[in-house]
């Protein structure tokens, strides 16, 4: 594996620093949450909290992940669907600017957005529009998008479009390419539990996930259980069990990987999308298990230090630190 693309819902992150909560009571959105919602009432709380602090970075699961591994050096490219709109120029170029190979529809909706409303405590409450990221379709995914890959990286949130996943995950097999598969919420697993066993069957090869997921997905309330459970129906399994690090099986290999240790733990948003970013990125290397599991380890300990999925040079320099110890096997967990 050397190339790598994801796909996912393409969603912008537009990060506001919140004065007080009263937003939040305002619109009855309670703190920490994440809500759905229609483009008229983002609109209308993006309207209210117009002059405070703000950023704007690329956002979505699928999207965190890709971005991540650009950093970390590899050779990566994204499918997703946006707006006509500034937003979605935005999007595209922040691609371009990172390295990212852009494969970029074009929808008739604004573009995806996730307006998360940053307490001054550092709780995330997130309202998201999926608009145009909604309308990529199954007729869009043809063999020639990867060309030149060897890898496609499947965020678990596409589940919402049964049509367009298993045609991503079908095409990506026909033309050659390891398929991995993030599980993305024990919600998600739970009611479309099915499909996903069938689709994990069929055409996954390495599956990402975490305990609760893990659970959903095979019934086992151990992780080690789920874990082979898992193992039975691809090549490689993580699961990742919270403080406790994670699990990983390969074959008969079965290895444990613990955590780095936060400097502070700020956000846990993206920690999921930033291991497996760190993890592939090793995969791509040709590294040992336990390399790849103590990579993923770092970029995710160091997401969680910051509000959001976007830092500074000073931490990715620290990262590339780390994982260049990782690969001469002075850095192991």
């Amino acid at each position: 594996m050397k190339r790598v693309i994801g796909i996912g819902n393409a969603l912008t992150d537009m990060l506001v620093n919140l004065k007080t909560d009263s937003v939040l009571g305002r619109f009855g959105l309670p703190k920490g949450s994440m809500s759905l919602v229609d483009s008229k009432l983002q609109t209308e709380i993006s309207k209210t909290v117009a002059g405070l602090p703000y950023s704007l970075s690329l956002g979505g699961s699928a999207g965190n992940t890709i971005r991540a591994m650009a950093q970390l050096g590899c050779s990566v490219g994204f499918i997703g669907k946006v707006g006509p709109d500034t937003t979605g120029d935005f999007f595209e170029q922040a691609l371009d600017n990172l390295g990212i190979e852009p494969v970029i529809f074009r929808g008739k909706e604004r573009s995806g957005k996730c307006v998360s409303l940053v307490s001054a405590d550092g709780e995330r409450t997130m309202v998201t529009h999926l608009g145009a990221a909604l309308e990529l379709a199954a007729e869009e995914i043809r063999p020639d998008l990867f060309t030149g890959y060897d890898c496609l990286y499947v965020e678990g949130y596409l589940v919402q479009n049964h049509e367009l996943i298993e045609q991503a995950v079908r095409t990506a097999k026909g033309c050659g390419l390891q398929v991995a598969l993030d599980l993305a919420s024990f919600n998600i697993v739970e009611e479309n539990l099915e499909f996903l066993r069938g689709l994990v069957r069929d055409y996954v090869d390495i599956v990402f996930a975490n305990e609760d997921e893990a659970k959903a997905f095979t019934g086992e309330e151990e992780p080690l259980n789920a874990l082979q459970n898992i193992s039975q129906l691809v090549s490689l399994a993580i699961v990742k069990i919270g403080i406790k690090g994670a699990l990983i099986k390969r074959g008969e290999e079965v290895v444990h990987v613990g955590i780095m240790a936060a400097a502070k733990r700020v956000d846990t948003t993206g920690a999921g999308d930033f291991y497996a970013a760190g993890f592939l990125s090793g995969l791509c290397d040709g590294l040992s298990l336990r390399q790849c599991g103590t990579i993923g380890a770092i970029t995710a300990g160091k997401v969680i230090e910051v509000v959001g999925t976007t830092f500074g040079e000073e931490a990715w320099n620290d990262i590339h630190r780390l994982v260049s110890k990782v690969k001469n096997e002075k850095y192991l967990f």
